[in-house]
């Protein structure tokens, strides 16, 4: 039976009218490109300068080439460009529990519900949303667009792939190497917001972190919501007995009993996490851990909020 996105439940979380109204305006006006305090405007043609009015925007080098005044005029520009990227490899299928509301949940149906909500906030403010979804490889990748039609399209992808699951779905991930080639094709100046638990097939921090730099580079603002289990990932609790652990990206099988292992799993993950938000920071990318047990809801909460604190 296909899955679908309940959509009264996305824009619940859309509809968080005091946050999303003030931070959401906040930080679109921030966002937009103009050498005035954020208001997007872009250079469309000269016009002959009418007596009396400002000369603010007057062009002083075209009246010393033709000793005519000319005043610049400028276009508004009302969208910002947002670029969800949604990594939906094997790994992303863990774990196979319930949330608040009963719903199987894990950390692939978090982040596509978590860019879904995103979307709808965007959407709200009239804003243009592109959808890059990747594994060891771009699978989708869709210009920026704010109509209806393109809005029911990114739904509809999304849907898609609500419906794998560990058993019928095996894929690792590559994050550099498909962060940079989003790099390559998405317009410059955009927001990029990437939902992924950072498993990359390279196991080299710094590998996804030069990608990401290479987004930042072509002057795109990035923020990187890092999905875990808090649970049974950081914490590592699991009950006291054997177990036999499968890496769901290549069906490699571990027999072992997580008492003997806790200690020093738990070292190795707050080393790497550690890792990624000190590099995040050097870089300029804003970086949030986000628990798949804490919800949407507090992920745009965290989303929304330093949106707005940056702009100021």
């Amino acid at each position: 039976m296909p899955v679908n996105f309940d959509r009264s439940y996305i824009q619940s979380y859309s509809s968080l009218e005091l946050i999303a109204k003030q931070a959401v305006e906040g930080f679109i006006t921030g966002m937009h490109r103009s050498p005035y305090h954020g208001f997007s405007v872009e250079f469309a043609e000269h016009r002959l300068y009418n007596a009396g009015e400002s000369t603010r925007h007057l062009d002083w080098k075209l009246l010393a080439r033709t000793d005519k005044y000319f005043v610049k005029r400028y276009e508004e520009e009302t969208n910002l460009r947002c670029q969800l990227v949604v990594d939906v490899s094997s790994s992303m299928l863990f774990p196979t529990i319930k949330n608040a509301e009963g719903k199987d949940w894990n950390k692939l149906k978090f982040a596509l519900y978590g860019a879904a909500s995103i979307m709808e906030l965007m959407k709200r403010q009239r804003d243009a949303v592109g959808l890059s979804v990747f594994n060891n490889e771009l699978e989708l990748h869709t210009k920026a667009g704010s109509s209806q039609a393109h809005i029911h399209y990114l739904y509809a992808e999304m849907e898609k792939w609500l419906e794998k699951s560990a058993t019928s779905y095996q894929k690792n991930s590559h994050v550099s190497s498909v962060i940079h080639e989003i790099a390559e094709r998405i317009h410059r100046r955009s927001l990029v917001v990437v939902f992924s638990d950072m498993l990359d097939d390279s196991k080299q921090v710094e590998e996804v972190f030069q990608s990401l730099q290479h987004l930042r580079h072509n002057k795109h603002e990035v923020i990187l919501f890092h999905v875990v289990h808090q649970e049974q990932e950081l914490d590592f609790n699991f009950e006291n007995r054997p177990y036999s652990f499968v890496d769901l990206e290549t069906g490699e099988e571990v027999k072992a009993h997580p008492h003997e292992l806790r200690k020093a799993y738990q070292e190795k993950m707050n080393a790497f996490r550690t890792s990624l938000q000190l590099r995040a920071g050097q870089i300029g990318v804003d970086y949030f851990q986000t628990s798949i047990e804490e919800g949407i809801q507090n992920c745009l909460l965290q989303f929304l909020l330093k949106r707005q604190r940056m702009m100021i």
